[in-house]
């Protein structure tokens, strides 16, 4: 697997692997994949061999294509088999331990167990392996036959790629031909600290080579715009928030919320209104929020990037308006303070994704046990069940009094199976567990699972169901969420804060991104494309890029981050498409930095082609 992002020749292997194989079936690597034949013949390329449970786990039935992004994501998660685990597989099957297997005991399993093959796939294997034809396959020998024409796909289709320099640029706008080894990368300025130093070049890659003939190429008709950034460490330029100098006195309120990773890699997370009764200075934050019951280590989402837009107008519907967002920074706490008009104002939490992101889920021989019996043969929930739910109290206790109110709960139901508990059901839930104020308390959280796990019979199903749906994995680790914490006080009024909505990408969030990055950036056009602009902002702790498409026809931006230097974008990879509708502004990519310690530079090539 390639490592992180801006560390070193790994990942350059492992993307130009991923580029051989893909074009080794499809002409550009603008076109899509389309169908689940086509996705296996690409990751045959690639020098796998993937099962029909692995095609199926990536091509569902809601799947309709998978582009060169998702290509690549998926070789990260899915390893080459190796050869001593096809032998293993193999010796569960030889009984007597001689290394051959029958053609009648190979064609049982097949035909009957895991993915069924037919009787005249079994045919075609003792075909090729059966060389003697005595009957009996030879299967440490299969298994290098099998493994090593694996290996002479991928390798044929590095050679085609690495041999054909006009498919390399044909179909990557953004993969100029290397310079020498012995020559320093030109994009990558001397470092400059502790001062933040900006190169921004407008670079035509309308020059036409001199090897090429008097027809215009593919690639004379691409424009480009190199941009270098190169940021402090964090240590060496901190900028403190303008905290208030006595919060006694002060009006508080405070709402936790959580960010919630999808499937499809979008974040979801609880928007809230903000009453303000009379102009008032007021003084916001949001940070992640601490479970840990251990004072010297803390919860591992705590370095997870964060913010609050504040977004003008009572209904979404209508025109809104960005005010302001928490842009300084303490630590992991990020802020804003200022003035506020009497009104209604939507508050939007925000994460980039640079550190909260779909990891490969880690496959576990003996998930944690969430249901024993007691001594007395009655069930329970086990300790660390019981430890994974009090954190999930923690968390959906939106205002942090110990106790969940309808609405609340209800926000829990939604997220872990959809639904909404009604006013019926929740009289029966304050009738038979433990309530106060008519408000469920965490030990009455707790009888529900336990009711839950015994209407089941002590199946786990449902409540796995439940676990994963707020970030666990099967080892009870929060992996996929990060919860958070907003304060607000004011000087004047009391405000107030209620949760509004569960959204994933919600407009309103997109278009005060959008008009935050744009209204605080230098935006530059391509040369010959002055109608596709590029907008980048810098900030204190992160850079974000928004791409304007002010044609009458979509474009397709090839991003190439590989030249940047201890970073990690939001995409998840260094080099990508994003096709941009006619008209419209789209957010191209955030990055922050992998080591905060450390000086990060961001060095950025677009390359914009107009789609055929």
């Amino acid at each position: 697997l390639p490592r992180q992002e801006g560390q070193g020749t790994d990942q350059e292997t492992f993307y130009t692997h991923c580029r051989a194989a893909y074009l080794a079936v499809f002409r550009s690597s603008l076109a899509c994949i389309t169908s689940k034949q086509q996705l296996c013949r690409v990751l045959q390329q690639a020098g796998r061999n993937p099962s029909q449970a692995t095609l199926n786990k990536h091509w569902t039935q809601t799947t309709t294509k998978l582009n060169f992004d998702d290509f690549c994501e998926i070789l990260k998660n899915e390893r080459p088999t190796e050869e001593n685990e096809l032998l293993l597989a193999f010796k569960k099957l030889d009984l007597n331990g001689d290394g051959y297997i029958s053609h009648t005991e190979l064609q049982k399993v097949l035909t009957s167990k895991g993915e069924k093959m037919t009787p005249e796939d079994v045919d075609a294997i003792f075909s090729l392996a059966d060389a003697n034809r005595d009957g009996k396959l030879d299967y440490a020998e299969f298994c290098r036959l099998l493994l090593s024409t694996v290996e002479q796909c991928r390798v044929a289709a590095l050679e085609r790629f690495e041999a054909d320099a006009k498919m390399k640029r044909q179909n990557f706008g953004n993969q100029l031909d290397s310079p020498p080894k012995t020559s320093a990368p030109a994009a990558v300025p001397a470092p400059q600290p502790p001062e933040m130093a900006q190169k921004t070049e407008l670079d035509s890659t309308l020059k036409k080579d001199s090897r090429s003939s008097s027809r215009p190429s593919a690639r004379s008709r691409r424009s480009s715009l190199s941009n270098t950034v190169t940021m402090a460490a964090s240590n060496t330029k901190s900028t403190k928030l303008a905290e208030p100098t006595c919060v006694q006195g002060l009006y508080h309120c405070c709402m936790k919320g959580c960010f919630f990773l999808e499937e499809d890699g979008g974040i979801t997370s609880l928007q809230y209104h903000l009453t303000v009764p009379q102009t008032a200075t007021v003084y916001l934050t949001i940070s992640p929020l601490n479970l840990s019951q251990t004072p010297e280590k803390s919860s591992p989402w705590m370095s997870v990037d964060t913010a609050v837009f504040v977004v003008s107008g009572k209904d979404s519907k209508q025109e809104t308006n960005l005010v302001c967002f928490t842009e300084s920074r303490d630590k992991e706490k990020y802020g804003w303070k200022g003035e506020l008009s009497a009104g209604t104002y939507y508050l939007l939490p925000f994460t980039t994704g640079c550190r909260l992101r779909k990891r490969m889920r880690k496959s576990v021989s003996k998930p944690v046990t969430l249901v024993t019996l007691t001594e007395t043969g009655e069930l329970d929930l086990t300790r660390e069940f019981r430890d994974a739910l009090s954190d999930i109290f923690e968390v959906i206790d939106l205002d942090g009094n110990g106790l969940l109110s309808l609405q609340e709960y209800n926000f829990f139901e939604l997220r872990t199976s959809g639904e909404k508990c009604d006013d019926e059901a929740w009289d029966v839930c304050k009738e038979n567990f433990d309530t106060r104020k008519n408000q469920l308390s965490r030990q009455g959280f707790m009888e529900l699972n336990l009711m839950e796990a015994s209407d089941h019979d002590g199946d786990p199903t449902d409540l796995w169901v439940t676990l994963e749906a707020m970030g666990y994995n099967r080892s009870l680790e929060m992996v996929e969420a990060c919860p958070f914490l907003i304060d607000l006080y004011c000087d004047e009024a009391q405000c107030t804060l209620q949760p509004v909505h569960l959204e994933t990408g919600h407009r309103m969030l997109n278009m005060a991104l959008q008009r935050s990055i744009t209204a605080r950036s230098e935006v530059k056009t391509l040369r010959g494309s002055e109608n596709v602009l590029v907008y980048t902002y810098r900030g204190e702790h992160r850079i974000s890029t928004v791409i304007a498409n002010k044609t009458n026809q979509k474009v397709t931006v090839h991003v190439n981050n590989e030249q940047s230097k201890n970073c990690s974008s939001s995409r998840g990879m260094c080099v990508f498409a994003v096709e941009v509708p006619a008209r419209t502004k789209m957010v191209c990519q955030h990055v922050l930095p992998i080591n905060e310690s450390q000086e990060w530079t961001y060095s950025c090539v677009e390359s914009i082609i107009p789609c055929q």
